[in-house]
């Protein structure tokens, strides 16, 4: 199994122990503004580098150029509109993604030097928005899929994610007879959704390698004094973040 960090490539998620990262949950935004640059020191890629958009849930991919670099770091006013995936192949430019629950995706190809950030919640796991973003990096970039490695972060688990018959009408309208693996009923009535199976079959279905699909397996609600978690806190909570940046090419090399 191959690892996402490399020396061109780094990669984080973060835990509430970085303190609370969204700019959007009424939290006093120079407190989180400090928190996002405790993480950014850490990585070392200034705060002004990353780049985050307008998560609304979707599906839409948004190539990430120079000139958006450090779009959204400091205010929601600023944020690239309406997308819920990043990918680049600029040194230096560090995409970020933010969720309490919803599923961080990372993508990287260190052959050819791009990345890429997506965030899925239900909707978007079942949009494929895993499975675009890879489409997106192949089609803009050049990437083969098989050569891609991705890292499904921390989410609300199977264990915890009690779904109603709406969301189980979405996923199987586009998992078809694969629904039966990723949904299990409950005694509830309803069923338990496997968010990180089901992006992890999407990125399988576009050519991406078992061996490069790194689960994390965390469940943010059981995990809740490590994780912020929406359901478990009843949507008075803050917000991790996944980060990915390719780094500037060491003078030389």
């Amino acid at each position: 199994m191959r690892n996402l960090s490399t020396s061109r490539i780094v990669t984080r998620f973060t835990t509430r122990n970085g303190g609370n990262l969204g700019l959007h949950v009424g939290d006093d935004p120079q407190r989180v503004i400090e928190n996002r640059e405790g993480i950014a020191t850490e990585l070392g890629v200034p705060l002004d580098a990353w780049v985050a958009g307008n998560q609304v849930h979707g599906s839409t991919v948004t190539v990430v150029t120079a000139k958006e670099k450090g779009r959204g770091a400091r205010a929601q006013e600023d944020l690239l509109p309406d997308t819920d995936a990043l990918i680049t192949d600029v040194p230096g430019v560090a995409l970020s993604t933010y969720a309490a629950d919803c599923v961080p995706i990372l993508f990287a190809d260190d052959k050819r030097g791009a990345v890429g950030a997506a965030h899925a919640g239900w909707k978007g796991t079942v949009a494929k928005i895993a499975a675009k973003t890879v489409v997106a990096m192949k089609e803009e970039y050049g990437c083969d899929p098989a050569q891609l490695v991705v890292r499904i972060g921390p989410s609300i688990g199977p264990c915890c994610y009690e779904v109603d018959g709406a969301v189980v009408q979405g996923v199987r309208e586009n998992f078809g007879e694969l629904a039966d693996l990723l949904l299990t009923p409950n005694e509830n009535g309803r069923w338990q959704f496997d968010l990180w199976k089901a992006n992890e079959q999407a990125l399988l279905e576009v050519g991406v390698l078992p061996m490069h699909i790194l689960r994390e397996d965390r469940c943010t609600s059981c995990g809740v004094e490590t994780y912020f978690s929406y359901r478990k806190e009843q949507g008075k909570t803050g917000r991790h973040a996944g980060v990915i940046v390719l780094l500037q090419e060491i003078e030389g090399s």
